[in-house]
């Protein structure tokens, strides 16, 4: 048994989906949730930055004495999963390998569609992934750089999003894919509106539960899960505007977010 909290970040607020799927899968866990929304959205960065971000965040959460981290970010895992592994103490999960698993347990004609930011995208992972899960598998990716910022606004549904979703996937239905993968953890706050342009015969798969899925089995191979009848405890920070931090999370999470911290950049105790 660990009573130490699980450790988890994004460039945003996309990462809540994924704090979501941990909390209703082990509802005694405590979670330390970072925001890099001084920073995000990271799709637009090149990967070496991106890499240093998610090396600087995962220092500082590991120096708060987190179990296990979480990189609960698409372009942060492409980028920098292995490194923040090699550099961390403390095991690290990403959201690209479970979400491919899920790709691939899911489809029947082998044909799947993945949308991301463009560093995703650029990154190749989920072809990678995918690949080593089932290297028959036709994968057909487009990066979405657009989505993460109707978001991170609160836009979530409405004619402006519709038909910028319809505009994205058009090039994919007429791949044929039957499944689809949602690439960006801000995806799942708009999964209906991805459903409806893809229609019936596809499906769509969000990395959220399979993550949480993971997190469980990693804890509970260690003997790091806690006690279930133990209360747990939320912190929330980001780097840039707690206003906007409060307001979104509230909104996607629920009223777990009583408040958020503000940290400065660069982050304390994290080495220059």
């Amino acid at each position: 048994m660990n009573d130490a909290p699980i450790g988890m970040f994004d460039s945003g607020i996309g990462g809540l989906t994924v704090m979501k799927a941990v909390m209703r899968r082990l509802p005694a866990e405590s979670i330390y949730y970072f925001g890099d929304n001084a920073r995000g959205p990271y799709g637009p960065r090149n990967l070496p930055e991106i890499r240093d971000f998610s090396l600087e965040i995962a220092s500082f959460l590991e120096a708060m004495g987190v179990k296990l981290i979480v990189i609960a970010c698409n372009s942060a895992t492409s980028a920098g999963l292995l490194e923040v592994q090699r550099k961390c103490q403390v095991p690290v999960l990403g959201v690209v390998e479970p979400g491919a698993r899920g790709a691939v347990q899911a489809t029947l004609n082998r044909r799947i569609g993945v949308i991301g930011t463009i560093a995703t995208i650029k990154s190749r992972a989920y072809l990678k992934a995918i690949r080593a899960l089932d290297a028959g598998a036709s994968i057909h990716s487009r990066a979405c750089p657009s989505l993460v910022g109707f978001v991170e606004r609160g836009e979530v549904g409405g004619t402006d999003i519709e038909e910028e979703v319809r505009r994205y996937l058009r090039p994919l239905l007429k791949r044929r894919i039957d499944t689809m993968v949602l690439g960006c953890t801000h995806y799942p706050l708009i999964h209906e509106v991805i459903a409806d342009a893809m229609g019936d015969s596809v499906n769509v798969i969000s990395s959220d539960e399979e993550i949480a899925r993971e997190v469980e089995e990693n804890l509970s191979r260690r003997g790091y899960l806690r006690s279930p009848h133990k209360t747990p405890s939320y912190r929330f920070m980001c780097s840039g505007s707690v206003e906007q931090a409060i307001r979104l999370g509230r909104l996607f999470l629920g009223p777990e977010v009583e408040r958020v911290e503000k940290v400065d950049l660069p982050l304390p105790g994290v080495p220059a």
